[in-house]
């Protein structure tokens, strides 16, 4: 391998990391959740939940649609079209002000701009960095694609607080640092920032994700060779890979952690506000407090980022050195442990590790089953096979927040004071209980670590 080969496949991760870390600032719809629902009071906790899940759903969906196309014309193409297209979802989102009057119309548009458009964005230039690391760095699968996928899981690090200082103004944070001071622009301008930043980066990003030519592998790199049943080395279509048992039972596990990982990233900073303001008896909450609490609310969302992040690198490489199944089953459990216990870590600190544990183990699930599909059903169609795997992810996405939100029990309207153009007006908050749901998808954790032992590696289908 040339020295410029050598070059060439880490310029490629960072272009991935680039196109990841701008595709994750999806993970930060629980900042809108509370402004939305100011501005649409008549928004119930399920309405204002669509949005999070259709694009999560949409996401899946594209992964399907862009992995095929770009098996045939290469990563660069569908990367940027996927950027153009999440941009224009979020700078169209900004217009769900214009139905002012018309709630309902405001949620339609809001799901067709940011849920759809932003969905298929997010999917088409997500599968995109995935498909193209594996081919570059066969020697560290496992490792490569948590490092492919980790950008997604801190993108809500740093977006996260940007969101939050923008909707309500003031200064933008890391970890209680203090950087600098940003307008208050208010929940709909701030879809539109987010718009623009996101389409130049994703663009930019695409553009430096190539293949590697017909053939490639690192100097020094043999192909490991198979061991009795481990089946044969192949690359599978399709269709025989959905004729294989392990595709099904590994596609159930991957929807049992993506659902838990992803109620929990989603709604962290409401679960969190309704931790916190079920501790607070002034009524109504000064708004210096209720402050405290929306900006430990958006803390926890870059927090998750971070573990979330991490989990992909981390798990990636635990998994090249004890296997995929081990790792998974690990992960299964802690995350299901984690679950059951949620609803009673309602000091901060053990809020944050909490669910800091189950973004670790979330980010983990979407480092390991891209490179066991691989090991698996070979990488020639990895787009295409990953992406049908990716609907796991997408059901998730719809289940997850679903449950959260259909199982949250309303405990109480707590009154609190806000300050907008420059008045001072009283809003209500909806203090939640989360506990039947956090008690489903611990369960479901558990089971799948279960299941994940059933899985064997399939047969050649070409024998």
């Amino acid at each position: 391998m040339s020295e410029q080969t050598t070059q060439n496949r880490w310029i490629v991760v960072i272009g991935a990391l680039i196109v990841q870390v701008s595709l994750g600032a999806v993970y930060i719809w629980s900042v809108f959740q509370t402004p939305l629902k100011a501005a649409f009071p008549t928004w119930t906790e399920t309405q204002v939940t669509y949005p999070s899940q259709i694009v999560l759903a949409a996401f899946a969906l594209a992964v399907i649609i862009g992995g095929r196309i770009q098996d045939r014309v290469g990563p660069r193409i569908v990367g940027i079209s996927g950027g153009l297209i999440l941009g224009l979802g979020l700078i169209l989102a900004k217009f769900t002000q214009n139905f002012a009057t018309s709630p309902n119309m405001a949620l339609y548009w809001l799901i067709f701009s940011f849920a759809i458009l932003g969905g298929l964005g997010i999917g088409f230039a997500y599968v995109c960095p995935i498909a193209t690391c594996v081919k570059w760095f066969p020697d560290k699968r496992g490792l490569i694609t948590g490092l492919a996928v980790a950008g997604f899981g801190a993108g809500a690090f740093f977006f996260a607080p940007l969101a939050k200082a923008l909707i309500s103004g003031g200064a933008y944070e890391l970890m209680t640092i203090k950087l600098f001071t940003l307008p208050q622009v208010g929940v709909f301008n701030t879809f539109l920032i987010l718009g623009i930043i996101f389409l130049v980066a994703v663009v930019i990003g695409s553009y430096l994700l190539k293949n590697p030519p017909a053939g490639y592998k690192p100097a020094g790199w043999n192909p490991p060779q198979p061991t009795g049943g481990a089946g044969s080395r192949v690359d599978y279509t399709p269709t025989e890979m959905l004729a294989t048992p392990a595709f099904w039972l590994l596609w159930i596990t991957y929807f049992a952690g993506c659902a838990a990982g992803l109620q929990v990233i989603m709604k962290a900073s409401p679960i969190w506000q309704s931790f916190s303001v079920s501790t607070i008896t002034t009524r109504p909450i000064p708004e210096d407090i209720f402050s405290s609490v929306v900006s430990r609310g958006a803390m926890a969302v870059s927090l998750i980022a971070i573990f979330n992040a991490v989990g992909r690198i981390f798990w990636g490489k635990v998994s090249d050195n004890i296997g995929r199944k081990a790792t998974l089953v690990i992960m299964f459990l802690l995350c299901g442990v984690a679950m059951l216990i949620l609803n009673y870590l309602r000091v901060y600190p053990l809020y944050i590790l909490g669910i800091g544990v189950v973004g670790l183990c979330f980010g983990g699930y979407l480092a390991l089953y891209p490179a066991v599909i691989t090991d698996y059903y070979g990488t020639k169609n990895v787009g295409i096979n990953y992406g049908l795997m990716f609907t796991a992810y997408g059901a998730g996405g719809l289940a997850g927040p679903y449950l959260a939100a259909r199982l949250m029990q309303v405990a109480e309207k707590v009154p609190y004071l806000v300050t907008e153009k420059g008045a001072q007006l009283t809003k209500e908050f909806a203090l939640g209980s989360y506990s039947t749901a956090f008690i489903v998808s611990g369960i479901a954790c558990l089971i799948a670590g279960v299941v994940i032992l059933l899985v064997q590696p399939p047969k050649s289908a070409k024998n």
